[in-house]
C-alpha cells in the first residue's frame, strides 16, 4: 500500500505515541513539526544510499557558460536530482571525469549521461523503505515532541538497524558488480 508524505508522518507520530495528522495544515504542533522536518529527512534519507528505486538515467542538456577552470564543458542537472552516482557518454552511465559544482555537472566530455539518485513520489517508495523513513521520522519527532533525549537517543538507534535493513534488501534487486578491469586478474 502506497503511503503519502502525511501518512508516512502520522505513522511516525504514532510510533512515539503522539496524535497521527491528517495534513501539514492541522495547525497543532505535531503537523508543524513534520511539515518542517519531513522533505529534509527524506531527502538525507534517500541520498544517503543508491536506492533501486530512486536511481535513474538522463542524457544532460550542455550549459552555454562553460566552467571558470579544469573542465571544458557544464551541464545541466536534472530538476529531481539529488545525488550523482556516475557519468558516462554515448549511452554508457559510468566512465567520465567529473565534478558536481554549483548546481552543474563539470566534465570534458561533449555529451553526458549520467546516473544519479532522484527524488520520487512517495506512492513509488517500497515497503522497507517506507519503514526505514517512518523509524527516521520517528527519530527526529521524538525531542521536539516529546521533549525526551534519551528516547529519541534509543529512536536513532532503532532508525540505524532499519536503515541497514533496508540497504540489505535493496541490494538484492540488482546483480553483484564484477570486477571488470583489475591488473592482477589481467596478470593471470
Amino acid at each position: 500500500m502506497a503511503l503519502s508524505d502525511v501518512a508516512l508522518c502520522a505513522r511516525a507520530l504514532i510510533r512515539l505515541g503522539a496524535a497521527p495528522i491528517t495534513s501539514f495544515a492541522d495547525g497543532t504542533a505535531e503537523s508543524e513539526i513534520a511539515g518542517a522536518l519531513y522533505a529534509p529527512v527524506r531527502d538525507a534519507l534517500l541520498s544517503a544510499y543508491g536506492w533501486s528505486f530512486a536511481t535513474g538515467q538522463v542524457a544532460l542538456t550542455p550549459l552555454a557558460t562553460p566552467p571558470e577552470a579544469d573542465y571544458e564543458n557544464a551541464f545541466q542537472l536534472p530538476n529531481d536530482f539529488l545525488r550523482s552516482l556516475s557519468a558516462g557518454t554515448s549511452g554508457k552511465g559510468r566512465g567520465v571525469n567529473f565534478r558536481i559544482a554549483r548546481g552543474a555537472l563539470h566534465t570534458d566530455a561533449s555529451d553526458v549521461t549520467l546516473t544519479y539518485i532522484f527524488r520520487p513520489d512517495e506512492s513509488e517508495f517500497p515497503p522497507y523503505f517506507d519503514m526505514a523513513l517512518i523509524t527516521r521520522l520517528s527519530a527526529e519527532f521524538t525531542i521536539p515532541v516529546t521533549e525526551n533525549t534519551s528516547r529519541a537517543e534509543a529512536m536513532l538507534r532503532l532508525a540505524a538497524r532499519e536503515y541497514e535493513t533496508a540497504r540489505q534488501i535493496d541490494a538484492q534487486q540488482d546483480s553483484p558488480a564484477g570486477i571488470e578491469d583489475f591488473s592482477l586478474i589481467n596478470v593471470r
